[in-house]
């Protein structure tokens, strides 16, 4: 998108970082929930109990000991995703989509061996990936297979949808797809796609790469302006329901949309992103503002969606 003078930034309501960590993270974002979004099986246990349906858990590897019940575990199994528990930004990740003979495919397309995924079991456990560096918990999880409505225009992995919820509402979202810049990883930072998507009913808005407008993937060639998510509803019904289950007031919910399941979180972040502002090609601050200022909140999760979606159409 290039440079943006601050008056303009100001024009669209862009939120900063600084404005971001003050007046919504540090203000809205109690230190005492944190533990249930920055552990990815903490997660999976308490959106469960508000009925926020998550990837099929296979395994959970604690001790080192445990690592031995893998290869038994994962004999039969074509496909999985090894994460470490409080990993962060995607890193190590292991998606294993198939089997050729003893090994295992990658999703890149790679062969690894069933000691090399011990290896990394073994990693993960010694905190190689963890946020502070201490010791972590493995897990495997079923392979979730997207749509193909959406995979298509994906390159290796897996689309995935980030939405930015305040006080328990749905205030903007994008959809993130991999490329070969970002190694298949819907990272926007290390160059996947981000398509803003229009709340009131999940069609596409703007598309960018490294903040730059696009029109066309740039590895599947396929026009993202007539992009459409199924589900729509149900997916903010589900990033609504996890104020409740967190208690965090400024929080972004990953979804993915699962062929065999349906919609499914992936992940919860305290600390989201501001590049779904640029992908949206507006601000959150007026949305955040306008939340903040409603004299009667929405009980419901139900309620605070069908809010959202009447409220934040493009134009707003």
């Amino acid at each position: 998108m290039g440079w943006i003078s601050p008056f303009k930034l100001n024009q669209l309501g862009m939120l900063n970082m600084n404005r971001r960590n003050v007046d919504y993270i540090a203000r809205y974002n109690s230190r005492s929930s944190y533990p249930l979004v920055d552990n990815k099986l903490k997660t999976k246990l308490v959106v469960a109990e508000y009925d926020v349906r998550t990837p099929r858990l296979l395994q959970v590897v604690r001790q080192q000991h445990e690592i031995s019940h893998f290869r038994e575990m994962a004999e039969d199994l074509d496909g999985f995703a090894i994460k470490p528990a409080k990993g962060s930004g995607g890193k190590g990740i292991t998606v294993i989509t198939g089997r050729d003979d003893n090994d295992y495919v990658k999703a890149s397309g790679s062969r690894v061996s069933s000691s090399h995924l011990e290896r990394h079991l073994s990693n993960i456990l010694a905190g190689l990936y963890s946020l502070a560096g201490t010791p972590d918990v493995a897990i495997v999880e079923n392979l979730v297979e997207s749509i193909p409505s959406l995979a298509k225009y994906s390159f290796q992995g897996v689309p995935d949808i980030r939405i930015v919820v305040f006080q328990g509402y749905p205030v903007m979202a994008m959809l993130r797809l991999a490329t070969t810049a970002s190694d298949g990883k819907a990272n926007l930072h290390q160059g996947a796609v981000g398509v803003g998507l229009n709340i009131a009913n999940g069609h596409s808005l703007n598309a960018v790469q490294f903040n730059r407008p696009i029109t066309l993937h740039p590895d599947t060639g396929l026009a993202l302006e007539n992009l459409v998510i199924d589900d729509w509803q149900e997916m903010l019904v589900m990033a609504s329901r996890c104020y409740e289950a967190t208690g965090l007031g400024y929080m972004g919910v990953d979804l993915v949309v699962d062929a065999n399941e349906g919609p499914l979180l992936l992940e919860l972040n305290a600390r989201p992103g501001l590049a779904i502002q640029m992908a949206n090609g507006r601000g959150l601050l007026p949305r955040l503002r306008q939340i903040e200022a409603l004299r009667r909140t929405h009980f419901t999760p139900e309620e605070r969606a069908a809010f959202a979606m009447d409220t934040f159409t493009s134009k707003t």
